[in-house]
């Protein structure tokens, strides 16, 4: 177990223990929450942004302005990661906004690396169809507008609940709803007339 994660039945190291000791000065609780929250932070802007630079920006951004005010995060309205997500997501439209452009997301070779290490090597064959899938996919991810891109990456790829999803893009449930079939709806057509490394 990290050394970070905290007992579940110390009230001091939960998040809201945590944040009653950041707001009494005690700089090691930010210490702690970014921590727990940092990557998934990260993970969420780089999967809606497809930019590492600006994903790690917008990280740093909402962790800033948390520690600016941690008492604007209301636990009763939703957790940490959530609260500290959408102040990630506030950062990323306004960057976007002012670069009106889409980067493409690096290929990684995780799955690659993976199956190096268990021995297998994959043809070339089939490590060209894999990357090609890959690319189509991320490449009509990033063709969707803004809000269908938001949904599609807040549940279907870091698998938020749905409530919890709806409070990061600051919308009604039933919205983020609609947004997620009209994404998914998209993405397929967009795959299945081969236009998504054209995004």
């Amino acid at each position: 177990m990290p050394l970070f994660r905290k007992p579940a039945d110390d009230p001091d190291q939960a998040l809201p223990g945590l944040t009653a000791r950041l707001l009494r000065g005690d700089a090691r609780a930010l210490d702690l929450i970014y921590r727990q929250e940092s990557g998934a932070v990260y993970r969420y802007a780089l999967a809606l942004c497809g930019n590492p630079a600006w994903a790690a920006d917008a990280m740093q951004d909402a962790f800033v302005a948390f520690a600016g005010r941690p008492e604007g995060w209301d636990d009763a309205r939703g957790n940490l990661g959530a609260y500290l997500a959408g102040t990630a997501r506030y950062a990323l439209l306004a960057r976007w906004r002012e670069a009106r452009v889409h980067v493409e997301v690096p290929q990684d070779d995780e799955d690659d690396d993976a199956q190096a290490e268990c021995g297998a090597h994959p043809s070339p064959e089939t490590l060209l169809v894999r990357a090609q899938d890959q690319a189509q996919v991320w490449a009509a991810i990033h063709a969707l507008p803004w809000a269908f891109r938001e949904a599609l990456v807040l549940v279907d790829l870091q698998e938020r609940p749905y409530a919890e999803a709806a409070r990061i893009a600051g919308v009604e449930l039933n919205t983020l709803r609609t947004r997620l079939h009209r994404a998914r709806t998209r993405m397929a057509a967009l795959l299945n007339a081969g236009q998504g490394v054209a995004a």
